[in-house]
């Protein structure tokens, strides 16, 4: 028997003697109307690892199927929600006999193993505790990250209620107070210093705000530049958010929290460019590697604010300050006019086209070449007030 073999064997044997000792934790679990309760978690968890353990017992190749969360084919989309899994999608099967996925077979009950742990103890870890409890086996950070997903969608339950917490690179300020969890008081008024947002969203709890709108601000450099100028009280009570370029998980819980909760509008200040539209697309419609998730995960209220290509020639933005397309940009904007949630956006496929014509782009940091206050004291306000948002 190799190495792997007897590691994988290790695995399942720890988990028929964690399958023993839950028959007890069942009987007393108790859990909120609505969510997976703890018992509902380990029972599917329990299916998985039995049906191994019964492949095992008739002399079979034990295989996990797995949804195949990178295919456009998987997916469907629905205006109210955005991208969603479809209940016919394909999926890859992980063989514990093949050389190139015996490995991710290992690695995929390894994980398994931990949430049941988690789960049954009522405690939680981070998906960086995971990898470097066993960075021999995972290799990478990324491996852990991709394969929780993987689990979450296989067990079709949401990675929070797995008790796998993930650190939050978005950060968020302006008119807006809440609780943690932990009873922890979170004020996000400073003008100074922004807050992480939490790692735990689903335990944050009294929610306090009188903010007129939400801003979605695509980069970190230009989130920082409206809390310096103070743009949360200058022009109205606002939140403004940053997932620091492609946002993680967390952030795109947060607006959603946000939207749920205080339904107000959401806006999304991205670069032109079609990096930027893909980043506010996935705020607004989701993601195809996500799409199990879009429930808790998609804003469909979402409006694009600005930069638009019209603005350039609207605003005469200097030509030395735009960017001629390369090559990758213009496929990714042919990709993002083929994406199905652009049907219900015509003015968005207007502005593409004119960028696709233009054959330019530009940051948000461009209309500093108007002048150096012209992003908070003159084009945001004066798009907020034309919309009647203020």
């Amino acid at each position: 028997m190799s190495t792997f073999e007897a590691q994988v064997f290790s695995e399942i044997d720890k988990l028929r003697v964690q399958l023993m000792n839950n028959v007890d934790f069942k009987a007393e679990s108790q859990h909120s109307v609505g969510e997976i309760s703890p018992d509902e978690i380990l029972t599917r968890i329990e299916g998985v690892i039995l049906g191994i353990v019964t492949s095992l017992s008739r002399d079979e190749v034990p295989i996990l199927v797995l949804p195949n969360r990178s295919s456009w084919a998987n997916v469907s989309f629905d205006s109210a929600v955005g991208l969603q899994m479809s209940s016919e999608r394909s999926v890859t099967s992980v063989r514990s006999d093949c050389p190139s996925s015996a490995s991710k077979f290992g690695q995929i009950l390894k994980i398994l193993s931990v949430i049941f742990r988690l789960v049954q103890s009522n405690s939680y870890a981070t998906k960086r505790d995971i990898y470097y409890k066993n960075t021999q086996l995972f290799g990478s950070q990324r491996t852990v990250d991709s394969i929780i997903d993987d689990i979450s969608c296989m067990l079709k339950i949401p990675r929070r209620s797995l008790h796998v917490l993930a650190t939050s690179k978005g950060l968020i300020s302006g008119d807006l107070c809440y609780l943690e969890e932990d009873g922890t008081r979170i004020d996000c008024h400073s003008n100074s210093a922004a807050v992480s947002v939490s790692p735990n969203i689903a335990g944050i709890r009294n929610i306090v705000s009188s903010a007129k709108f939400i801003m979605i601000v695509e980069k970190d450099a230009t989130f920082q530049r409206l809390l310096d100028d103070d743009f949360c009280t200058k022009l109205s009570p606002c939140i403004i958010i940053t997932g620091k370029g492609v946002p993680d998980v967390n952030s795109r819980l947060m607006v959603r929290k946000l939207w749920d909760t205080l339904h107000i509008p959401i806006f999304a200040l991205v670069d032109a460019d079609p990096h930027g539209i893909e980043i506010m697309c996935i705020y607004k419609y989701g993601s195809v590697a996500m799409s199990f998730e879009a429930h808790s995960l998609t804003v469909p209220s979402v409006m694009w604010l600005g930069l638009l290509p019209s603005d350039l020639q609207r605003l005469r933005v200097p030509e030395d300050s735009l960017i001629p397309l390369t090559k990758r940009d213009e496929s990714k904007l042919n990709s993002l006019l083929k994406r199905p949630y652009l049907t219900s956006q015509p003015d968005w496929c207007k502005e593409m086209e004119l960028m696709q014509r233009s054959k330019v782009k530009a940051e948000i940091q461009s209309l500093s070449s108007i002048a150096p206050d012209f992003l908070t004291n003159i084009y945001l306000p004066n798009k907020l007030r034309y919309g009647g948002w203020v």
